[in-house]
């Protein structure tokens, strides 16, 4: 019986930060005590806090590392899967949902396509290496003419918790406003003449695509036990079809209008860390912190840059927005529910030891430890 006992800590509970100790025992938490332990071998934390091991819902992180540069792909995949996993454990995330892409929104990312099973493959195979507990979103690009057949083969996959249904159509959702888009395009290095060419093929194959694949993959999904979420919801008619289509999360509406429709209609939803961290969104989308200063956010995810998430505890936190407590539920205690995990996500006896400690140096969280079932992974 191995046991841990971590004392001086302000532990992060769901009502509130007590300041006690934590003994930790067999991977589980086995006691929550307010004052300090004089135990033999009891570890002074020196008042860091101590929250839920961060969940994950969905970060693009994994295919960064398959393809750190365009056109460039990593050789050694298991060497690609272990330094994400290495990226993870140090941002304090414990569980994570790899979100990877069921074909391409425009030509020049074709190569999602083909490395498709490939990372697929990569986080099952390589689950005995990985210091954090990797699960799979699957993000399905509806303008894709072939996502079905990519996609349908692949539900049965163990992993594979999570989907999402993305329409990446110029036009409409997170690229409604074309200039956002031309001015995307253009920062990665495209022509003018290459970004109107691209705008015009994207939207004539985008908009026939999306027609075709919606009600197919979603009749899919549905037979399955995998969580549905709509993607980039911007208007009520949005939120209506994702409803209908069974989705039950709705991640990073883009609107307001959306955020409540969500809400309305009992879809909880997501927000990317990215957003809280600059202020807002990259594609002028609607800033997550007026979101969640009007109880319309559920939940945070990384997106795409895996430290985000505790940098964005910190800023609702420390601006007010959401007491300390609040805030570190949307990237705990919350979307361990809406991925149906009962076993972490919060501080309390008998559950899984997933942990992470950290201390505030000015205004900046600093992981100083991160545990997964009582196992000390940074």
């Amino acid at each position: 019986m191995s046991e841990t006992v971590l004392t001086n800590v302000r532990i992060v509970l769901e009502d509130g930060v007590e300041t006690g100790t934590l003994c930790i025992r067999d991977g589980r938490i086995a006691a929550i005590d307010l004052g300090a332990s004089a135990l033999p071998g009891a570890q002074d934390c020196d008042g860091d806090h101590v929250a839920p091991g961060l969940i994950d819902l969905h970060t693009d992180a994994l295919e960064s590392h398959f393809v750190p540069r365009p056109k460039v792909v990593w050789p050694d995949h298991r060497a690609a899967a272990l330094a994400h996993d290495a990226q993870t454990v140090a941002a304090g995330v414990t569980t994570v949902f790899d979100a990877i892409c069921a074909g391409g929104f425009d030509q020049a990312k074709s190569v999602r396509r083909e490395l498709f099973s490939v990372m697929l493959d990569a986080v099952e195979a390589n689950a005995g290496l990985f210091r954090a507990d990797h699960r799979i979103h699957l993000r399905c690009e509806l303008t894709d003419p072939g996502v079905v057949a990519l996609v349908a083969p692949e539900l049965s996959r163990p992993g594979v918790g999570l989907a999402s249904l993305m329409d990446h159509t110029p036009g409409t959702r997170q690229w409604r406003n074309l200039e956002h888009l031309r001015t995307y395009l253009l920062g990665i290095g495209k022509t003018a003449e290459d970004v109107e060419d691209e705008l015009k093929e994207r939207t004539e194959r985008g908009r026939a695509a999306v027609a075709e694949n919606f009600d197919r993959l979603a009749g899919l999904l549905r037979e399955t036990d995998i969580v549905l979420a709509s993607h980039d919801d911007t208007t009520p008619d949005h939120v209506a079809d994702a409803q209908a289509a069974g989705c039950t999360i709705s991640e990073f509406p883009t609107t307001l209008e959306a955020a409540r429709a969500a809400k309305a209609a009992g879809l909880t939803t997501i927000g990317g860390g990215p957003n809280v961290v600059r202020g807002g969104s990259h594609s002028g989308g609607v800033a997550m912190k007026d979101l969640a200063a009007e109880g319309l956010l559920d939940a945070l995810a990384s997106d795409y840059v895996p430290a985000s998430l505790i940098q964005a505890v910190a800023v609702l936190a420390k601006s007010g927005v959401l007491p300390l407590h609040a805030a570190m539920a949307l990237v705990t205690s919350a979307p361990a529910r809406m991925a149906g995990l009962d076993d972490r996500g919060r501080i309390a006896t008998g559950l899984r030891a997933d942990l992470v400690r950290f201390r505030f140096v000015e205004d900046t969280p600093v992981i100083r430890e991160v545990m997964v079932a009582g196992n000390r992974v940074f």
